[in-house]
């Protein structure tokens, strides 16, 4: 059963910034690089009903690929280097496929 992580979020940074660039592109080399990771975007949020600027959307076979992804230490790093400091809020969502046309 695919699994979908996704975690909507708000940057420390002006939007449309340098630095704002610089994460994104740091979290794109560095996610993406970690077993597992599929079909992975950076979406930015177009409608003022949230103040969550950005989105990850990242695939997975199964729980077990994103567990071992949560658990990764280069993912662990990032969260603890770059995230943890450069993200002013968030919220994630996970998904299980359960039908498809």
């Amino acid at each position: 059963m695919s699994f979908q992580h996704t975690v909507s979020f708000a940057l420390v940074h002006p939007a449309d910034s340098a630095e704002e660039g610089d994460f994104l592109d740091r979290a794109r080399v560095t996610l993406t690089a970690i077993d597992g990771v599929q079909d992975f975007e950076i979406n930015r949020q177009v409608s003022p009903k949230s103040d969550f600027r950005w989105q990850f959307s990242m695939r997975f076979d199964d729980r077990v690929a994103y567990e071992a992804y949560d658990a990764d230490p280069r993912h662990r790093e990032f969260v603890a280097s770059t995230w943890a400091s450069e993200v002013a809020s968030f919220q994630e969502l996970d998904f299980v496929t359960v039908h498809r046309p």
